[in-house]
Order: structure tokens, then sequence, then C-alpha cells
């Protein structure tokens, strides 16, 4: 038995010094002393939540039909916006044919029948369109960008019918195989009926009976440091060297790639002029590269939303992003310009990214106080837009948050009525109100009819 045991030890031994002496013969990581070199790269930091696709695509807003010239809107993030967005979204839409725009009289589709106007701004994609809605179409359509899709109930008889329409402006194409009824858009114009009411105006853009209840917020915020981008960003930081520009802002470069920050290191925009290689590119394959290397570098700062390059042109994509309140849906951000926020931007060239713009502050899940605002409508709304000096090149109008800095790291998201022009530019075009203003008051709703009839009037909360 002895015998055994040592022969077993012996062999054990044998067996451990071959494999030591296989291992320092190939340098097995560990073991030995160890070198670093310019090749060594910096493992990416973890910061920011990562994104996906289908959290990124969504519509601007939701038109509610509801027939004999009524209409309402709906927001991000309200419960009635995200109950018939899920429900769209459980539905097939297949049997595409193409027409023109001119198939139908939309002016009288708007006043007369009821339904419901899923509006996507600058548009998405169909490629990109098809990861959030359930689509089937033929390789004309499937190539195409759609800015909305409407669907309706005939007044004249129980009959479906859906439209998807191109952002070229002359284009739609109809689902003849949608799988929709009657019942689903009764139910959907139904989530409008004590919601505020809204008139059409010109170029499609719809303007509130009366003023809507929304909410001002202090908002502590983080940021992250100029220096975690730079380790975040730069394969290897320990090559790079900081130098301070003529502006005072600091730059990061290993002599190929740079590293701008600004705003006292609350905004920073990232270069890689070499990273293109030639080729043709695919605006879906940016897209999932973008949301890939935001991932990977900052990450996330609560809702985004994308946004379509109308220029076919361009390399870029960018991100619109939101700040959610707990009663009156999400509102984009715009920033209170010189001041720089709710935005992230990138440039790409087949799938690389070589340019990269964004904000290093991150907010508070909770705001540190809240105040009710009103939103003005009415006649003073419509004025006020009317005489905007560059109404002509107004291509939506919505409600969002001016974000503006204060002191001791905290954030004032104030509401205003904000336009996007043709260019894609925002800009606010009035303020909101501390109060809620009476019929007949500036902001407020129409004086009822001397007869004493009521008028329609809602807060723009969600009930």
């Amino acid at each position: 038995m002895m015998e055994k045991t040592k022969t077993g030890l012996l062999a054990a031994l044998v067996i451990m010094s071959l494999l030591q002496s296989y291992l320092l013969a190939y340098s097995m990581p560990g073991l030995g002393v160890t070198t670093s070199s310019a090749q060594d790269y910096v493992p990416t930091e973890s910061m920011g939540q990562e994104g996906k696709l289908e959290n990124l695509i969504f519509p601007e807003d939701i038109v509610l039909h509801m027939g004999k010239g009524k209409h309402t809107v709906l927001y991000p993030a309200m419960n009635f916006f995200n109950l018939i967005y899920t429900k769209i979204q459980s539905r097939e839409f297949k049997g595409f044919q193409r027409n023109t725009v001119s198939v139908l009289d939309w002016d009288a589709v708007r006043n007369n029948d009821q339904g419901v106007e899923l509006r996507f701004g600058t548009g998405v994609p169909v490629e990109l369109l098809g990861k959030v809605l359930k689509l089937e179409g033929d390789l004309q359509f499937l190539d195409d960008v759609i800015d909305r899709i409407w669907i309706f109930k005939s007044s004249e008889r129980e009959e479906v019918r859906t439209y998807f329409f191109s952002a070229n402006g002359t284009t739609v194409y109809e689902s003849v195989k949608a799988d929709l009824t009657a019942q689903d858009v009764q139910m959907y114009v139904g989530f409008g009926e004590f919601q505020t009411a809204y008139t059409p105006v010109e170029d499609d853009l719809y303007i509130p009976a009366g003023p809507i209840e929304s909410q001002q917020a202090m908002v502590k915020y983080q940021t992250y440091s100029p220096e975690q981008m730079q380790r975040n960003l730069f394969f290897d930081p320990g090559v790079t060297r900081a130098i301070v520009d003529r502006s005072g802002s600091q730059i990061f470069t290993d002599g190929k790639r740079g590293l701008q920050v600004e705003q006292n290191g609350k905004w920073i925009s990232y270069t890689d002029p070499v990273a293109g290689q030639g080729g043709s590119d695919s605006e879906s394959e940016n897209v999932y590269e973008s949301i890939k290397f935001i991932n990977q570098h900052g990450g996330w700062d609560g809702l985004h939303r994308l946004i379509h390059s109308e220029s076919m042109n361009t390399l870029s994509v960018s991100y619109q992003q939101y700040y959610s309140t707990q009663f009156y849906g999400a509102y984009p951000i715009v920033p209170n310009y010189p001041f720089m926020f709710g935005e992230m931007k990138l440039r790409l060239q087949q799938g690389v990214v070589s340019e990269y713009a964004r904000s290093l502050i991150t907010l508070d899940k909770k705001a540190e106080s809240q105040e009710v605002r009103w939103l003005p409508g009415g006649e003073s709304l419509k004025s006020e837009l009317a005489h905007y000096s560059r109404r002509g090149e107004v291509a939506a109008l919505y409600p969002a948050v001016l974000a503006t800095t204060e002191d001791d790291n905290v954030l004032k998201l104030e509401p205003v009525w904000t336009v996007r022009l043709d260019d894609g530019t925002q800009e606010v075009l009035i303020a909101s109100l501390t109060r809620k203003p009476k019929p007949g008051e500036p902001g407020g709703a129409a004086l009822p009819p001397v007869d004493g009839t009521a008028l329609e009037s809602g807060d723009g909360k969600t009930k």
C-alpha cells in the first residue's frame, strides 16, 4: 500500500514538473516579467446605461381624429400614447400598394373620419421601423423613409384603411392586409374623449383650444469627468497629451484622434479623422453602430428618440433626449444656447464613428423641486405662431422643456412651446405661464358663446 502511494506521488511530481516547463517555455500570461507597450488596450470603462434600437424609435406625437372636426394630440410617455402605440406594435401590416399622396382628400379624412395618426417627425427608414412594427412589403417600400402612419375608419362604412406616408411628401403606401378592425380604431379614438381639444392649422400643425397643464422641474445632475472620457475613448491614454486652446477649451489628443472638452467640462466633441475607408454607406448599419458606440462610450441618460436626417447625403445620426414627468408625459429637451444639452450627434463612415458630440451631464432620477406651469393655447398661441419670423420654415410645433444651468449642479427644465424648422433647428416659440389663464385671457380658452353653451376644454393631463 505504501509503495503504491509513493509511486502516485512521484508520478504527480513528474507531471507538475513537465507542466511548469511547458508554461515557462511558452510564456503564459501571469508568469515571468511583463512589459507594457503602445499596443496595449485599456478596457472600456462602464459609464451610462445601455440602449436598444427598439426603445429609440417612437412617434413624435399621436393625433386622434374623432370625426366632426374634433381632434386631440398625445405626446410620448402619456398613458394613452403608450397604450395606443403598444397595441399598434402588436398588429401586422402587409400587402403594401404604392400610390400618390393625392389618392385621397386628406382634409376630408381628417375632419370626417375617426382615425389615429402616428407622426414620426422627420421620418424613420422602413428597415428600422420594421424593428418596432410588424411590416412586410416589397423592396420599393422597404427602401423608403416613413414620417407618419394614418389609420382611419370610413365614416360611410365599417372599413379600416391604413396608409404609410413617405417622407418625400409625394408617395403613400396602403397596407391592404392590415390586422386592424373598426372596433380597434373606435377604441383608440375613445381615449381622446376627455383630452384637450386641438384645432388644425396650415402645415399639419395643431393648436390646443386652451392651456395645457405641465411641470417645471429643478433637477440636480452629476457629470462624467473629462479624464473618464479620455480613458474611455482612447485605446492607450498613456500616450495622449492635454493642451488648452485659445478659447480655453481642453483638448486631449494622441496625434490622430482628438477630444475637445467645453462648457467647463460638461460637453465633449470627439473626432477620429481616419475612421472612414471609402465605399458606400448603409443608414441602418450606421444607426446600429452608433448605438453600439454610445453604449461603450458614455451610455444613455434616460429616454432618447432617433432623429432621421432628411438629407440622404449626410452620414450623421442624432438622438434627442427627453425628460419624463410623472403625470404629463415626456418632453424633448432643448438647450438654452450657448449652453448645449439634450442631444447626441455622431458622424459615421462605413459603420465607423468619425465624430461624436454629447453632454457629460447625467440627471438625477428624481427632481429636487417641481412646480405646475401652463402652456398657453388658443388664439394667443395661434397668433404667436402666425407672427413668428420664420413661420414658412416651421415643420412641427410641440411642447418641450428648456434646459438652463443653475447654481450647485442644478438644471432648470422649463416647459415651452417649441418649433422645429425644416433644417432641423429647434427654437422656443413661447414660454409657459405660472397660473392657468381664464377663458378670454391671453393663453386661455375662448369665451363661451353668448347662449351659455359650454365649450370642451381639458387640462392636458392623462386621465
